[in-house]
Parts: structure tokens; sequence; C-alpha cells
């Protein structure tokens, strides 16, 4: 099931997708599926007659996770981690499909870095990992971007990768995925620049919910970012980046400059 986020004059609303790309329609549902039952309304739009959103603005906290895969480990000349390496971004960064990356004034070198994102159904603390698939209400894409000189220059991330707009969400929730081994490819202008795969990361997706609930409770609409494949590089304003992983689909996201 997809599960997307969308506002049609004015009012904010939630759909189940379906169709093809290209051709996709939305249902609509009425509520907020993460906390009420999911009711179809009975209309039916387009996906040319809406905006798209966030397809879930946490509202808690989203968790990054550094240094995840191997190869990306390497190109950055750091060690891989021996426990995931958590940070956090506040909701604030998230912004949707479609929405700009503002480049920060107190930033010359900012970085794109794509991501398959954890959306958190429950509220939950200390799940072991056989238990991990019960909390997980799907997931989506994410870009991670990272101001490179003011994480440097900080020694710790809050800034670098917090500033807002930094952490685009979408295109929509996918609640039936198995994320084990999945394509994750990020694209900067149509050119391929990130050709990863889920099956690489350090810590898999039930290493990470368990580790995370252990330092922090989570919460219905937590987000945790799982890591990103090599392939890292700096955008500039003009330019346009997309993150597509395999069962979900694809975020898109010009960048533009304050």
């Amino acid at each position: 099931m997809r599960i997307a986020r969308f506002t049609r004059d004015d009012d904010i609303s939630y759909g189940f997708v379906e169709g093809e790309p290209g051709e996709e329609r939305l249902h609509v549902i009425g509520g907020d599926p993460l906390y009420t039952k999911l009711t179809p309304t009975g209309a039916v739009v387009g996906l040319d007659e809406v905006r798209l959103l966030a397809p879930v603005i946490p509202r808690s906290k989203v968790v990054g996770i550094g240094r995840n895969y191997h190869d990306h480990a390497r190109e950055m000349g750091n060690e891989v981690p021996s426990k995931p390496l958590m940070f956090l971004v506040p909701n604030t960064a998230v912004v949707g499909p479609d929405d700009p990356v503002v480049l920060p004034s107190f930033s010359q070198e900012v970085s794109y870095e794509g991501e398959l994102a954890v959306v958190i159904g429950r509220i939950c603390k200390d799940v072991p990992r056989e238990r991990v698939g019960e909390v997980v209400y799907g997931y989506t894409c994410a870009n991670d971007v990272t101001a490179r000189d003011v994480q440097r220059d900080d020694g710790q991330w809050a800034r670098a990768k917090g500033f807002d707009s930094s952490c685009p969400l979408g295109p929509w929730i996918t609640t039936d995925l198995d994320p084990a081994d999945l394509s994750l490819r990020t694209r900067v202008d149509g050119d391929l620049v990130q050709d990863g795969r889920t099956s690489d990361m350090v810590f898999d997706v039930p290493s990470l919910v368990a580790a995370v609930s252990a330092a922090f409770t989570l919460l219905p609409g937590d987000v945790i970012l799982t890591g990103t494949p090599a392939g890292v590089g700096l955008v500039s304003a003009g330019q346009r980046v997309e993150v597509e992983v395999e069962g979900i689909g694809t975020l898109s996201n010009p960048v533009v400059a304050r």
C-alpha cells in the first residue's frame, strides 16, 4: 500500500495511491492514517490535480544514521562505526516532493545524500530485532542534505544536517515493503551519481530500529534515516536532485539560493 499526504484547495488530505508511474490516482481517505482507521471517502483525484506534501511531519524527531554503508565511509575517509552512529534532525528540516532545498547562507559546500527512510507507526521503546516489523509503519525516500564545511567546522552535526529544508521526504509511504535488498539511486540533473543497495548497509533496518529505540522512545511518525551509499557530492542553485528507492518511487527537489 502507498499512502500520500497532499493538498488541494488548501485542504490537507491523505490518500491511497494506485496506478502505474505517470497514471497514479489518489483514493482519498479520512483522518490521519497514523492515528485513525483507514476510511475511504469515495473521492478519487489524479496525481496531477494535487500537490504532494511530505508524507509525514514527525511529531517528535528524525533520527539520522551516519556512515552506514561501507563504501560511503571509505569515500569520506572514515572508519565504519562499530555501533550505529546517530544524530538528531529537527522536524522543521522536513520538506516534501518538489519543495525547494534552500542553500543556507552559512555554507559553501552543500551535498546530497539519497537514503531509505523508516517511518515508525506506534510508540515503542527497546524493540528487539525480531519485533521491529510490529512498530514500522512503512518506508519512504529521503535526501539527507548536508553542509559539509559546517559539519567539519562545528565538530557535530546539528547545524550541518538540521537546517531548514535539509530533509526532503517523499513522495509517499510504502507500507508493504521488505527493506533488506532494495536499489537506491540518486540523480543530479538526470545524471546518475549514487547507485547502491540497502543490502550493503553496515547495520540493517531491524538493527537500526532496535538500536535507536534503545536510546529514544519512538513515537508514531518518527523517522529514521538509514544512511547513504557512496557517490555523495555537492549541489548548487538551479540543480535538481532525485532520489529513487525500489518499491517506493522517486523524490525530486530543486535546489535554490536563499
